[in-house]
């Protein structure tokens, strides 16, 4: 009760801002999602860190770099050091989001990594020659219709896509090597979308240690402290039922792609 009580001073403050699930300008953890808590942590109650809690199998490469910029830029001008708790996964864009702080800790069974790019699709093609079913396509455009699952794949296609992965890797890796500097282990190949768990990623350098957020940030701030805790709310139509078609297969994509770490 006492911290309701005027002029007794506070316990100092750690802000936390969980980024749990997808990351993608749609559905899930977005730029747009996730600002509007990014900068109350920074700004609200004179925290003396900020904490992300993380809990996410990646997504768009593009949100999760708009999203570890406006961390990087906030904690710059406020003076913040950033600390990242992993809890199941941070993997692919999830890992990009954990390298935006300053220090990654992590549990024993953790999944980290992935620093990679991935492009998935299906192709019907011949099931649709066995149905009978031909495919008419025009275009203005050589390339409009490249990568088209209703035709056949042509390696021309599959080696633009390659050349479209490339840059996008390429900042990726740039991103991770930045962030974490000569903490990375040399001699492993880190970059080869492998993913390492617990004690293994600190070992390599994608993690600091092994921490959980309240004893860890007591170790570090001391005994006496506050935790401020906010996260990305669904939108009202989702509260209320709306759009539930949408709903259920967000959620499915978002399990399949957590399932892959077995988690």
């Amino acid at each position: 009760m006492l911290r309701f009580i005027p002029f007794v001073p506070k316990p100092p403050l750690i802000a936390v801002v969980r980024l749990t699930g997808m990351i993608s300008s749609g559905r899930g953890l977005s730029d747009q999602s996730v600002a509007p808590l990014i900068e109350r942590a920074f700004s609200r109650g004179r925290p003396l860190a900020v904490a992300l809690v993380i809990n996410s199998p990646g997504g768009s490469p593009v949100q999760s770099s708009l999203i570890a910029a406006r961390v990087r830029r906030l904690a710059a001008e406020k003076k913040l050091p950033v600390h990242a708790f992993v809890e199941d996964v941070a993997a692919s864009g999830g890992y990009w989001l954990a390298c935006a702080a300053d220090h990654i800790w992590v549990d024993d069974s953790s999944i980290l990594g992935s620093i990679g790019v991935i492009s998935a699709s299906f192709g019907f093609d011949q099931w649709m020659s066995r149905q009978g079913v031909e495919r008419r396509v025009i275009t203005a455009g050589a390339n409009k219709s490249f990568g088209d699952p209703f035709l056949p794949q042509k390696p021309e296609d599959v080696e633009r896509i390659k050349a479209l992965q490339a840059p996008i890797h390429r900042a990726f890796i740039d991103h991770v090597t930045v962030r974490r500097g000569g903490r990375l282990q040399q001699g492993v190949d880190l970059f080869n979308a492998d993913v390492f768990v617990g004690a293994r990623a600190v070992q390599v350098g994608l993690a600091d240690g092994i921490g959980h957020l309240v004893p860890k940030m007591k170790e570090l701030y001391g005994e006496k402290l506050r935790f401020a805790v906010s996260a990305p709310r669904r939108g009202l139509l989702g509260r209320f039922g709306f759009g539930l078609a949408s709903e259920m297969l967000g959620a499915m994509e978002e399990r399949i792609a957590f399932d892959r770490y077995g988690v």
